[in-house]
């Protein structure tokens, strides 16, 4: 198991799932409720997990991948976008199922999360794979899938953070 693969076949998903609420027919809000809370968890479970696993190695070992300019600021933009992604779903939850308001607060949840997957795709999971080791990204994937399946009956609750902050509270001193 490898942390970089787990996150690309997670975002894959992520992806399958905001497919499926487009596919979905619009007039069984039941349905379209379930599967969006269902999304609504693997999307939260999935940030903070990358945020307590992922990237405080990432910042460990990272250089700046990609067009990154460095590592702290790949690491700073993704806790800013995770809290983008939060911010879109809150809309979700504070609109009727399969309203206007409801669809333009999934699309605007998936605009978020695409971004961010792009995003992190290009800098942190290359930047990842040039510096650990097998060994640190088997560990960190086993760390991250523990408590997904841990948290994914029930979710959790999602608190935004401020992205200078965690930089601040994770780097290596």
């Amino acid at each position: 198991m490898d942390i970089t693969d787990v996150i690309l076949r997670q975002h894959a998903e992520q992806r399958r799932m905001f497919a499926m609420l487009e596919q979905f027919p619009r007039d069984d809000t039941e349905g379209l409720g379930a599967l969006w809370t269902r999304l609504e968890i693997f999307l939260e479970t999935h940030a903070e997990a990358e945020e307590r696993y992922f990237y405080p190695e990432l910042l460990r070992l990272g250089t700046g991948g990609g067009d990154a300019d460095s590592v702290e600021e790949e690491v700073e933009d993704a806790v800013k976008d995770h809290n983008e992604i939060r911010e879109a779903i809150r809309k979700v939850g504070a609109s009727e199922t399969g309203s206007d308001a409801w669809w333009e607060a999934v699309v605007e949840a998936n605009v978020a999360n695409s971004d961010h997957m792009a995003e992190e795709e290009r800098q942190d999971l290359t930047d990842f794979r040039q510096h650990a080791s097998l060994e640190l990204r088997h560990e960190i994937a086993v760390a991250l899938v523990r408590y997904e399946a841990l948290k994914a009956a029930t979710g959790i609750t999602p608190v935004d953070k401020d992205p200078k902050r965690w930089i601040r509270e994770h780097s290596p001193k």
